[in-house]
């Protein structure tokens, strides 16, 4: 007779439990979760977001230095004005989903790192590139869709420049412990134009334009529009915490 050992002993106890229960053992009705309607179509804010961007003023948002926005909101655009500086969310955002739709300017006789630049920093920490793509090459860690200086996206998902192109980004914010101590690292999907550019990616640290990344403890921070001094314009931008 073969020897039950103590694990045999635990799977059959298993084993003889679940052909002994019903369905509903391992069936749950509370909490139920809270309903929210999708907007319109996919890219309108479903009923819980949050309206960073309604096509009419910039009431929600401000300088890095906490003064009066200072880029244009005409046509229902947000419109980078060159030299006036970043912009910066009132409100404070850890985990979210963001939606924010861009379109580069004329080309002119920019190219490379110079065309249509400009970023979106969440948490004002950590930067998803925005750049026309449109026959402009430059580094790959740098290019529409990457995460800047750290991953280049899977693929090119830009269409042309003076279309609008659309982010969905999928943000968790990394958690450090009371000592300062990073506990676990951020993690992002991105989205351009519905096709995945960025799945799951594990930051690194922050993305600096020179050096390498590195993490400073922080909590929730505002989400913050780069002025790389082109004219670009943004639209339909709202987020939900998660």
């Amino acid at each position: 007779m073969k020897k039950f050992t103590l694990l045999n002993l635990v799977l059959f106890l298993v084993v003889s439990v679940s052909a002994q229960m019903k369905p509903q053992s391992t069936e749950w009705y509370y909490p139920q979760p809270p309903k929210v309607t999708p907007g319109a179509d996919k890219n309108q804010p479903p009923s819980d977001a949050i309206i960073l961007f309604d096509g009419k003023d910039l009431s929600k948002w401000v300088t890095t230095k906490g003064e009066e926005a200072k880029w244009k909101a005409e046509n229902g655009q947000m419109i980078v004005v060159p030299g006036t500086g970043d912009m910066c969310t009132k409100e404070y955002f850890g985990d979210c989903q963001l939606h924010i739709e861009f379109k580069s300017p004329a080309p002119e006789n920019h190219h490379g790192q110079n065309r249509g630049n400009s970023g979106i920093f969440l948490q004002s920490t950590y930067e998803v590139q925005v750049l026309d793509a449109d026959n402009n090459p430059t580094y790959v860690n740098g290019m529409v869709g990457s995460i800047y200086k750290q991953q280049a996206p899977n693929v090119d998902a830009y269409t042309k420049n003076g279309e609008w192109q659309i982010y969905d980004i999928y943000w968790k914010a990394p958690v450090f412990g009371t000592d300062g101590k990073l506990e676990t690292p951020a993690m992002i999907t991105v989205v351009l134009n519905g096709i995945l550019v960025q799945n799951n990616f594990i930051l690194k640290g922050d993305t600096p334009y020179i050096g390498f990344p590195k993490y400073e403890a922080h909590g929730r921070l505002p989400l913050k529009l780069q002025d790389h001094g082109t004219g670009v314009a943004f639209r339909n931008i709202w987020i939900r915490n998660l």
